[in-house]
């Protein structure tokens, strides 16, 4: 028997391979539900089983094996086999390999594992299967003759997927496999559901991101990502708990969510009546406990901020923020390097990390440059000279850089960095000294009220942390929050507005207190080599599967159902166009030629996000049918948004030359229909979307 262990089973191999003609899923379904009925009318349901004595994981197993084995292996000759031939040297290996089988069986190692049953080879009266656990995987040995006639019977009859406790012994194969050799075998659960095919695995990221409890079965990597999120999390409490900070809980329900420029999400309470607001940061909560004589104190937790989906973004994310009393930006500085090494070091095991091929040392001392002195370095704009809003003004167009009529010069400042600074910033670095009109919660600097104490902490070219010397002065404050609810009239959705709670405590009294939020999700995107925020989120916010049928927007076409050919046409008699005025056409005339230069295509919209600090513009990654996706912004989220438009067949001019707008390269144009109403100033724009037959890069004469 234990030559058959050792010459045919202890290889891990593949599933038999699959039928040429894909079988039938709903018959494979009522086969598995057969089973687990025949099992519950013998007496064995396993749904019924409320426990298993667990005692180890297949990687403590392992570990476990190999240091009881040097014990008691530590004195034992290996076979010198050198001059013989290959069946004497067959041999000697064979009876070395016994004798040290059998001195390890004298001592053996019993276990108890549970874990989901990913192979299975069945062979007469011996078959193996691989159990996998939290930790990994581990082969099993599993013997009619150990562990019984009927329990043999219906491991037989057993899915992959089904669950199984096992107890028994480890032992090493023939080829040097640690594995267990079952005594016990208990059915925990029934898998009622076929799991994806096992050498292919899991790939698509739609369904590995909406059933990622399969993505956690088929994809060791992605385990791995999560638990290490965890690490990350627990490194960063035992660096803060260290550092003397107390973690605090605060209201996620707000009826004013400040502290960030953002968007929030909207919701009512029945049972008082009012609106609230789900929480866009975590700092005026924060604050008050500072206030409160808390001297230091952190959240980690969710914030909400209903804007769009990229790779970078999540409507929902965890945040963490902290707030020190008595020290300033400075310190807030001194700390996220000191947290950064230690969460690195404490989860890696060093403070060298490679994210996309790009090295990262963070262990050198980062990088700290004004805002000022890196858009002179990377823009070659020195805005100390800049003493009105119309010379920002005038260096935006000179640059192409896009700005509103609200914007101020310091908006202005921040757009040239936008566009042209943090693509560069990879390494860790601190850019300090904003400007006032983009951070109403921070204090001015002495020397130059026109900026303040805060800097951003970047990496990757992504901001990884915001921090300020936060403001505590209560009558510099509330003049912050009344320009910012102008800024809300203007428009600007994303502006502040006065919290009057909060105006109070102010005045009640705030030491000069540093503060900083952290992104979480990005640092965990840097420390695991995730390429999107939805591989370090269980479970990101995903589009409904069924939202193509839902109406769409209040006066917008009815989208129509997945079925339909066309995806969007609807009878022109339906449609209300008396109330339409149209420019009149151009008289020039266009030659032929001078025509044909422009090039339009179909393309297919397999993304749409908004671009994060614009109003305007949406970011399409577009299928053009040269194999490599285009970008193209486009501004018309006024009129559309994302989610809505992936999907679609659009037409775009794509040899128009790249142009730069939000430090994003737009590599063509979309076509739109635009119109005026009668006796009205506003405008109507309708994207030109065609027939979803057309494939991708077909060119329009």
């Amino acid at each position: 028997m234990r030559k058959q262990i050792e010459t045919e089973g202890e290889q891990t191999v593949g599933q038999n391979q699959k039928n040429t003609q894909e079988p039938d899923m709903n018959q494979l379904r009522k086969v598995r539900r057969e089973k687990l009925a025949e099992l519950q009318q013998n007496g064995r349901d396993p749904f019924q089983i409320t426990k298993f004595n667990q005692t180890h994981h297949s990687l403590e197993v392992k570990d476990l094996y190999e240091a009881h084995e040097a014990e008691i292996l530590k004195d034992h000759q290996q076979p010198n086999v050198e001059g013989m031939d290959e069946e004497q040297a067959k041999e000697a290996l064979k009876n070395d390999y016994e004798e040290r089988r059998s001195i390890m069986d004298a001592s053996p190692i019993h276990v108890a594992i549970a874990g989901r049953m990913m192979f299975k080879r069945v062979m007469g009266k011996a078959s193996f299967c691989n159990i996998q656990d939290l930790q990994g995987n581990i082969q099993v040995y599993v013997a009619r003759d150990a562990i019984g006639t009927d329990a043999y019977a219906d491991f037989k009859k057993s899915d992959i997927g089904d669950i199984f406790g096992l107890e028994g012994f480890a032992f090493r194969t023939r080829t040097g496999e640690i594995s267990i050799h079952a005594e016990k075998m208990t059915l925990l659960s029934k898998s009622l559901q076929m799991l994806p095919e096992k050498f292919h695995g899991l790939t698509d990221t739609d369904t590995r991101y909406r059933q990622r409890y399969v993505d956690l079965i088929m994809n060791a990597d992605s385990k791995d990502t999560f638990i290490k999120r965890s690490k990350i999390l627990a490194a960063v409490r035992k660096y803060l708990s260290g550092e003397g900070f107390m973690e605090v809980e605060t209201p996620m329900l707000v009826a004013n969510a400040g502290g960030a420029a953002a968007r929030p999400f909207e919701t009512h309470f029945n049972a008082l009546n009012e609106d609230l607001k789900l929480r866009i940061s975590l700092e005026l909560y924060l604050k008050r406990l500072i206030v409160g004589g808390l001297e230091k104190v952190y959240e980690i937790g969710r914030v909400f901020r209903n804007e769009g989906l990229d790779t970078r973004h999540n409507p929902e994310f965890t945040l963490m923020e902290l707030y020190q009393a008595y020290t300033d930006y400075h310190g807030m500085m001194d700390l996220t390097e000191n947290m950064y090494r230690f969460v690195a070091q404490e989860v890696l095991g060093t403070t060298q990390i490679v994210y996309k091929g790009i090295p990262m040392d963070l262990g050198k001392p980062f990088e700290r440059i004004t805002m000022v002195d890196a858009v002179k370095k990377y823009a070659g704009v020195d805005w100390n000279e800049v003493e009105t809003l119309e010379q920002a003004r005038e260096l935006a167009k000179e640059h192409n850089v896009e700005f509103e009529e609200r914007h101020k010069k310091g908006d202005i400042l921040n757009l040239f960095f936008e566009e042209f600074v943090e693509e560069h910033l990879l390494q860790p670095t601190f850019v300090m000294d904003h400007p006032v009109e983009i951070s109403p919660l921070t204090k001015k600097k002495p020397e130059n009220p026109e900026y303040v104490e805060r800097f951003e902490f970047f990496m990757n070219g992504w901001e990884m942390a915001n921090a300020y010397s936060e403001l505590n002065d209560p009558i510099d404050q509330r003049e912050r929050f009344k320009a910012q609810e102008e800024l809300l009239a203007q428009g600007d959705d994303e502006a502040n507005t006065t919290d009057e709670d909060f105006m109070n405590a102010l005045e009640i009294g705030m030491p000069p207190t540093g503060g900083i939020g952290f992104g979480i999700d990005r640092m965990c995107m840097l420390l695991t080599g995730a390429e999107a925020i939805r591989d370090v989120l269980l479970f990101p916010t995903m589009k409904s599967l069924d939202s193509d049928k839902k109406a769409g927007k209040s006066g917008a076409v009815e989208e129509a159902t997945a079925n339909d050919n066309n995806g969007f046409f609807k009878d022109n008699a339906k449609i209300d166009f008396s109330n339409v005025k149209v420019e009149p056409l151009f008289e020039e005339e266009v030659d032929f030629d001078t025509f044909s230069k422009s090039d339009f295509r179909a393309v297919k919209v397999k993304e749409c996000v908004a671009v994060p600090k614009s109003k305007k513009l949406l970011q399409f990654t577009l299928d053009d049918g040269t194999g490599i996706d285009r970008t193209i912004l486009s501004g018309i989220h006024a009129y559309y948004e994302p989610e809505e438009l992936v999907g679609k067949t659009l037409i775009a001019i794509t040899n128009l030359p790249p142009r730069k707008m939000m430090g994003i390269e737009s590599c063509g144009m979309l076509l739109s229909a635009v119109n005026n109403l009668k006796d009205s100033e506003d405008e109507e724009l309708h994207l030109i979307m065609v027939d979803n037959h057309i494939p991708a890069g077909a060119k329009l004469y």
